[in-house]
């Protein structure tokens, strides 16, 4: 496999995972609008505190970013995830902060 591929690899694989995560932010926020609260809800918050935990441990980059850059020496944000360019240079910010605001909301709901 050349490098061009392993880096479309890693890009799908990065992009999948992005949609995952996104996806169980967006969960946490609904379960806080909604009052929905379950088991489902816990997991989905830890596994965003696991994710974090995971991109502080790593110097705030992902690791499938840092194997990317083995493959490209592309200065764009979104060079190893099919994103916008914006969007990938803001992810981080975006979505910590839609995140702190479904645990914001899952507080005030168990209270």
């Amino acid at each position: 496999m050349i490098n061009s591929q392993k880096l479309i690899l890693i890009k799908i694989v990065h992009t999948l995972i992005w949609i995952f995560f996104v996806s169980i932010i967006f969960y946490v926020v609904y379960c806080g609008i909604t009052g929905h609260i379950n088991i489902w809800t816990w997991v989905a918050t830890a596994l965003v505190v696991v994710e974090g935990a995971i991109l502080i441990f790593f110097g705030n980059y992902c690791p499938l970013t840092l194997i990317a850059r083995r493959y490209s020496d592309s200065k764009k944000d979104n060079f190893d995830i099919f994103l916008p360019n914006k969007l990938a240079k803001y992810n981080k910010l975006i979505f910590t902060t839609i995140y702190l605001i479904g645990l914001i909301l899952l507080i005030y709901r168990q209270l």
